[in-house]
């Protein structure tokens, strides 16, 4: 098929890799450079960078709905456009173009968790299977038919391993999806409005921890977190991102109330109104990653098991 391609982050971009491997990538749309790191350069998109490493033409509207844009991606003459994270609503005029349709590559097992984070909902709300759909686009937030989909188990992934398993099987979705339109043998699912969830972006600061809630909910938290929205506390007086952490059954409970912080055993543990987090891996503010037992070592008011922590 002769397809164009719409996405911009790494899931994106790991979909697009595989899928030029069976078709034609006639254009790939991303959105714009963006500023990022500290010497406020502008880079851009995991999509742009393999798109240009295969030699595809690239655009970055900032719109799909100007005149001059939807004619050039007229003029591409699509089969089918297909879409994962792109970052931008895609309108009418551009749903109506290909023959195929506009298809999406959607993070989730929908009709659960439509929207901008699913796989960092679907972790927060400690959904045991997580997966990717196939989706056909319509003007509606993610409410369109489905057809093929992959799951597998969530288990303890943080969402950058998650992200990087459902690229896989999101790319393998797709190439199946398209196989079966050529065939004339796709076959659509309406979702079932009863059960729909929505994945709101994450907010500023949502993911920081918190010892008045339980060790499973603030373990979800790091799991969902990333450097857009990082796991955020303050561990005797230092705060620092929580980097890696897993909820420590086996720790002493007892000894450690909500708000408590120890390094006991070398682990370094933190009370929580139910249970204990036990935090492996931080990033303490103007330093580098460490492993939580070599920051712990340092801060002295953790060691006699009087050290506390707090919501940063």
């Amino acid at each position: 098929m002769r397809v164009v391609f719409m996405g911009t982050p790494r899931f994106a971009a790991e979909i697009l890799d595989e899928l030029a491997e069976f078709h034609e990538i006639a254009a790939v749309y991303t959105r714009p450079d963006a500023v990022r790191g500290r010497g406020k350069a502008l880079v851009p998109s995991p999509v742009k960078e393999v798109a240009e490493r295969r030699g595809f033409p690239v655009r970055t509207p900032r719109t799909l709905r100007d005149a001059a844009v939807l004619s050039e991606l007229a003029a591409f003459a699509p089969d089918v456009i297909c879409v994962a994270a792109y970052g931008a609503i895609l309108p009418k005029e551009v749903l109506d173009l290909p023959p195929f349709g506009c298809l999406n590559v959607h993070g989730s097992l929908l009709p659960r968790w439509r929207g901008a984070a699913p796989i960092e909902r679907a972790i927060l709300a400690g959904d045991e299977e997580i997966g990717v759909c196939i989706m056909a686009m319509e003007e509606g937030l993610d409410t369109g038919d489905y057809c093929v989909c992959r799951s597998l188990p969530a288990g303890s992934r943080t969402a950058a391993e998650l992200t990087e398993e459902l690229a896989a099987l999101g790319a393998s979705a797709l190439l199946t999806a398209l196989a079966q339109a050529e065939g004339g043998n796709l076959r659509w699912v309406a979702q079932d409005e009863a059960l729909v969830t929505y994945a709101e972006k994450i907010a500023k600061g949502e993911l920081n921890l918190d010892p008045a809630e339980s060790a499973v909910a603030n373990d979800r938290r790091v799991r969902a977190s990333g450097a857009a929205h990082p796991a955020r506390a303050v561990v005797a007086g230092r705060p620092l991102t929580v980097l890696a952490a897993r909820v420590a059954d086996d720790a002493p409970a007892d000894r450690l109330g909500s708000g408590a912080a120890a390094l006991i055993a070398n682990r370094l543990l933190l009370g929580c109104a139910e249970g204990v987090l036990e935090v492996t891996e931080v990033k303490p503010d103007g330093k580098r990653a460490m492993d939580a037992r070599s920051f712990a070592a340092g801060v002295p008011a953790l060691w006699g098991e009087e050290g506390t922590w707090s919501r940063a």
